[in-house]
C-alpha cells in the first residue's frame, strides 16, 4: 500500500538519520522517521543545538521531572521588549499558563481548576450530545460531507464559546485570531506568520478585555465569571489579574478547540482507513472509550512538546546540560514498541493505553477530560447515526503546523442519516 495510504510507511534503508519536520513526505507521514530517530539516535542534536527526544520511557520521564520546565527563557522574555515581528506574541505567550513554572504556574493552574472540575465538565455531557445531534442532522439527504468543517470544528469551537460566554456569532474571528497564534507554536515561524500572530495577540485581548469588563459588571455562570471570581488558598491566594485573566482565556479558547478538532478528524481518517476497526466499533460501541485513547496515540493531535533543563540531567543516556532545550516527539513516544506492542497496527480495543498525548506531570491538559468527551461522543454519535462513510477522496491536506497534526478537510462520502434518539 502507498505512503499516502496509510501511516507508518518505511523510509529508504539508505536514507540518513535526521528530524526534518518541513520535508513534505514527512510533513504527510512522520510516523517512518519516527521509527528511525527511535531506533538509531534516540538523543538527536538538532541543527539548533536542541535536543530531539523519540522514546515514549524518555519523554514521559522529562515530562515528570522537575528538573526540565516550559518557563520562557532570558532570550526570549529579551525578545519580548523589543520591537519587530513575533515580540507582542512573545509577550503574551510568557504569561500563559502552559509557558509557566512553579510557583507561577502553580498559583495559575490552582485559580483556572476552580473553573474547570470534573463535575462540571462532567454536566456538559447533555449539551455536547445535543450540539453533535444537530450537526449530524444537518448531514440529511446529502452524499458528501466535510467532517472538519462540520463535526469536528464546529463543535469544540461551539463549546469553548459556550464555557466561556462567548457570542455564537463571533466564533468565526476568534478561531481566525487562534489560529495565527497557533502557528507560532511551531519551533519554525516566518516573519509573515510572527507578524499576522502580533496582530491576532492585540486584536483578540482587546476583544476579551472587553468581555471581562462586561463580567464584572453582569457576572453569569460561565467560565470567564467564575475565573474572574476565582480566589486562590493558602499564602499564594488571591485572584487574577487582568492580564492574567486576558490571557487565560485566550490559552483556553485556542487549546479548547484545536485538540478536539484534531483528535476528530485524526481519528476518524484513521477509521476510514482501517475499515474492519470502524466496522468493530460500529458493531460494539462499548469499546468507544478505549477507542479515544487509541486514536490519541495512533496518530497524535499534539506532536511534540518543549522542555528547558534547569539543571544538568541524564536523559537517554545522554549528558544533557543546564540551559539546554529539549523537543519531545509525543506521535513518536506514542508509537514506540516498548510501550506499545505491535504499535503501527490500529487497535480500538487495545487496553491501558498510557500515550502522552495530553503531556505528562504538572502540565497535563487541564482540558483533557473534555477533549475526550467531545471526542468519544462525537465519533461514538457519527458510527451510530449515519450508515456508511467512506473517504471521498485520498489526496488530503495537512495543515501548515508542525506542533499541532491536523487536516484541512476531510471530505466523505456517506449513506443514510438515521433519526437521533431523543430519549
Amino acid at each position: 500500500m502507498a505512503m499516502d495510504q496509510r501511516l507508518g510507511g518505511e523510509l529508504p534503508p539508505e536514507e540518513p538519520v535526521f528530524y526534518n519536520p518541513l520535508d513534505p513526505e514527512v510533513h504527510a507521514d512522520p510516523y517512518p522517521q519516527y521509527r528511525r530517530l527511535r531506533e538509531e539516535a534516540p538523543m538527536l542534536r538538532g541543527p539548533l543545538g536542541y535536543w530531539v527526544v523519540s522514546r515514549h520511557a524518555d519523554i514521559a520521564g522529562v515530562l515528570r521531572d522537575p528538573r526540565f520546565g516550559v518557563g520562557m527563557d532570558e532570550a526570549a522574555l529579551l525578545q519580548a521588549t523589543l520591537e519587530g515581528p513575533g515580540a507582542a506574541t512573545v509577550a503574551e505567550l510568557s504569561r500563559w499558563m502552559l509557558f509557566r513554572d512553579p510557583p507561577d504556574h502553580t498559583r495559575l493552574r490552582s485559580l483556572v481548576s476552580k473553573a474547570f472540575t470534573p463535575r462540571a465538565l462532567e454536566a456538559l455531557r447533555p449539551r455536547i450530545q445535543q450540539v453533535v445531534d444537530d450537526l449530524i442532522d444537518g448531514f440529511e439527504g446529502r452524499e458528501d460531507v466535510d467532517l472538519i468543517a462540520e463535526l469536528a470544528l464546529p463543535l469544540p469551537v461551539t463549546m469553548i464559546s459556550e464555557l466561556l460566554g462567548m457570542p455564537v456569532e463571533d466564533q468565526g474571528q476568534a478561531r481566525e485570531w487562534a489560529e495565527a497564534i497557533a502557528q507560532v507554536l511551531d519551533p519554525i515561524v516566518t516573519e509573515e506568520q510572527a507578524t499576522r500572530a502580533d496582530r491576532a495577540v492585540r486584536e483578540l485581548a482587546a476583544y476579551i478585555a472587553e468581555a471581562v469588563g462586561e463580567r464584572r459588571r453582569r457576572p453569569g455562570s460561565d467560565v470567564l465569571s467564575r475565573l474572574i471570581q476565582a480566589r486562590g488558598d493558602g499564602p499564594q491566594g488571591g485572584r487574577l489579574s487582568e492580564a492574567e485573566l486576558i490571557s487565560t482565556v485566550a490559552l483556553l479558547f485556542g487549546a479548547g478547540h484545536e485538540t478536539t478538532r484534531n483528535l476528530i478528524g485524526n481519528g476518524m481518517l484513521a477509521l476510514l482507513r482501517h475499515p474492519a476497526e470502524l466496522e468493530r466499533l460500529r458493531r460494539d460501541p462499548g469499546l468507544t472509550r478505549s477507542a479515544v485513547e487509541e486514536l490519541l496515540r495512533y496518530d497524535s493531535p499534539v506532536q511534540l512538546m518543549g522542555r528547558g533543563a534547569r539543571e544538568d540531567a541524564v536523559v537517554g543516556g545522554e549528558r544533557v546540560a543546564a540551559g539546554e532545550a529539549l523537543m519531545l516527539l509525543i506521535g513518536a513516544a506514542n508509537r514506540d514498541p516498548a510501550q506499545f506492542p505491535d504499535p503501527d497496527r490500529l487497535d480500538v480495543g487495545r487496553s491501558d493505553v498510557k500515550m502522552l498525548s495530553f503531556g505528562g506531570g504538572i502540565h497535563f491538559c487541564l482540558g483533557a477530560m473534555l477533549a475526550r468527551t467531545e471526542g468519544q461522543i462525537a465519533i461514538g454519535t457519527l458510527l451510530s447515526r449515519v450508515r456508511s462513510l467512506e473517504l471521498a477522496t485520498d489526496a488530503l491536506q495537512w495543515r501548515s503546523h508542525i506542533t499541532l497534526r491536523g487536516l484541512t478537510a476531510l471530505p466523505v462520502r456517506i449513506g443514510a442519516v438515521a433519526t437521533r434518539d431523543r430519549d
